[in-house]
Order: structure tokens, then C-alpha cells, then sequence
């Protein structure tokens, strides 16, 4: 059973940093592709940043230069790290997982990911 379990969401000012977490556990595969999704209130579920096990990484627009995602294959950790961070960046984010992902290629279709953590939320005030 794959589960995954986010941390790291708070309130924080404009320009301000959060670290999200997320612990994978319950795979074995050696592709696959890992990704942070938002939703705020109102608006539709959008992909902020994903990567996969050949590598790459895949950014959202808006996030790019500001963002960043990494992941510990030893501790089976997936990172957001979320500098400058602007008010519009508030929303319940979640981390996905797509399992197993055979092309190892980053993507942030929302249909592609099979598995779903429950959201930390990410408050960003003015």
C-alpha cells in the first residue's frame, strides 16, 4: 500500500521560505515520477513541480526561480522548498506519485498520478 504523508505547511509572510515534506512509503518501483500539486479555494487542482527518476524536473511557471524540488531516495523523502514566497502561492498542497512512471520523465499531468497524500496547507499573508 503506497502512502504518502506531507509536513512542513504554515503561515508565513511575503518573501518569506517554507520546506515541504513528503514520506513515501510502500513501493519498490525504480521509475517513477513524484510531484507537488496546489489547490486553492475556489480554483482547480494546478501542478506546481515534479520530478522523476531519470532526473529531470518540471516547473510550473509560476514557481520557477523560486521553487525547487529534490528527493531522498534514502529516506524515501520528497522536498519542496518554497523561497519568495507570494500571497498568491497560498492553497492545500499535496504531494502525487505516478507509479511506476516507465518513460522516467517529469510531467505535471494531474491524471497521470496514481497516488495521493492529504494536503498540508500553506498560508501566505501580505
Amino acid at each position: 500500500q503506497v502512502q504518502l504523508v506531507e509536513s512542513g505547511g504554515g503561515s508565513v509572510q511575503a518573501g518569506g521560505s517554507l520546506r515541504l515534506s513528503c514520506e513515501a512509503s510502500g513501493y519498490t518501483y525504480s521509475t517513477y515520477c513524484l510531484g507537488w500539486f496546489r489547490q486553492a479555494p475556489g480554483k482547480e487542482r494546478e501542478g506546481v513541480a515534479a520530478i522523476a527518476s531519470g532526473g529531470s524536473t518540471r516547473y510550473a511557471d509560476s514557481v520557477k526561480g523560486r521553487f525547487f524540488i529534490s528527493n531522498d531516495n534514502v529516506k524515501n523523502t520528497l522536498y519542496l522548498q518554497m523561497n519568495s514566497l507570494k500571497p498568491e502561492d497560498t492553497a492545500m498542497y499535496y504531494c502525487a506519485a505516478d507509479l511506476p512512471s516507465p518513460l522516467g520523465v517529469a510531467h505535471l499531468r494531474h491524471s497521470g498520478y496514481d497516488y495521493w497524500g492529504q494536503g498540508t496547507q500553506v498560508t501566505v499573508s501580505s
